[in-house]
């Protein structure tokens, strides 16, 4: 693999990391219109999909290739997606993030494991690094950092399923980013809605409900989702699970800044510790790569 190959895949990873910082806009927006949380994750995913359905159509062919192979990584990334999301709705936004970014721990494990890529000192060093940052802004010295509700373990889960795709998408180079999107929708769509039948059958929006929040999320959908869905399948497909992990750390830092400003919850010296240690781990294999090639 080139270096000009791996340097794009880097920064798809970073740009996607930014634009999934920004994911939980839409997602609370909803919920304001008193939406039940578990149907609030079905309507942002049910939108995408809606607009890939055309794509998905004239792909047809290229899905049936792809087989059971190409469905399950669809399946694997797409479950992430849905328990992420749901998280959020279930806690607050940077815990449901940073219980997701134990995926560098899962990811580097798997990489060993199933890639045989190598855990070198600059990987172990990083993730000290990072996890140190998401430990201090959850509360490293004031309280013990675990999980405390379904959201947050809906967060850790998300983060391992994560892990696994990152694998699979490592593993099936070849296979088209455009055809795992589509997949990636389907499915986070399809978990979504059986998983709000099972739970909440009594509890379906209505047209009223949906409406108002309309509108912000098909702005976030065209601008941000879909073009960070993109780079988040495409990138992975050349870099290391557990890197790729760090790199999408970039969530974190645009995720707490928003949450702050927009949302109104704590941004303190604890957070802005936290995210500086998480940006520089984040950064650290990057620049060390862009210096070794100069």
């Amino acid at each position: 693999m080139s270096s000009n190959l791996e340097s794009r895949a880097k920064l798809a990873c970073l740009f996607a990391g930014g634009v999934w910082g920004l994911f939980w806009i839409p997602l609370r927006a909803l919920e304001s219109e008193g939406i039940n949380g578990l149907w609030v994750t079905v309507i942002y995913f049910l939108v995408p999909t809606i607009f890939l359905t055309p794509v998905g159509i004239l792909r047809l062919k290229y899905l049936k290739l792809g087989g059971f192979n190409l469905q399950l990584t669809g399946m694997l990334s797409g479950g992430a997606l849905m328990l992420y999301a749901t998280s959020i709705v279930y806690t607050d936004v940077v815990r449901a993030m940073l219980l997701f970014y134990l995926t560098p721990v899962w990811g580097t494990i798997l990489g060993r494991l199933f890639l045989n890529e190598n855990i070198t000192p600059l990987r172990i060093f990083s993730m000290i690094i990072a996890i140190t940052g998401m430990l201090t802004i959850f509360g490293l010295g004031i309280k013990f950092p675990i999980p405390q509700n379904i959201g947050d373990w809906m967060g850790v889960a998300s983060g391992l399923l994560w892990a696994v795709a990152s694998t699979r998408i490592r593993l099936n180079q070849n296979a088209s980013t455009i055809d795992m999107t589509l997949g990636f929708f389907f499915w986070a769509t399809v978990f979504s809605i059986l998983i709000a039948m099972a739970l909440a059958p009594n509890f379906l929006p209505t047209a009223s409900q949906v409406s108002p929040a309309l509108p912000i999320l098909l702005i976030f959908v065209i601008l941000f989702i879909l073009p960070g869905t993109l780079a988040t399948l495409w990138g992975p497909k050349f870099l290391n699970p557990g890197l790729v992990g760090l790199l999408f750390m970039t969530e974190i830092v645009v995720g707490s800044i928003s949450v702050a400003l927009l949302a109104g919850e704590t941004f303190g010296f604890r957070e802005i510790v936290g995210i500086v240690l998480i940006s520089s781990a984040s950064m650290i294999e990057p620049i060390t790569s862009i210096l070794k090639n100069k």
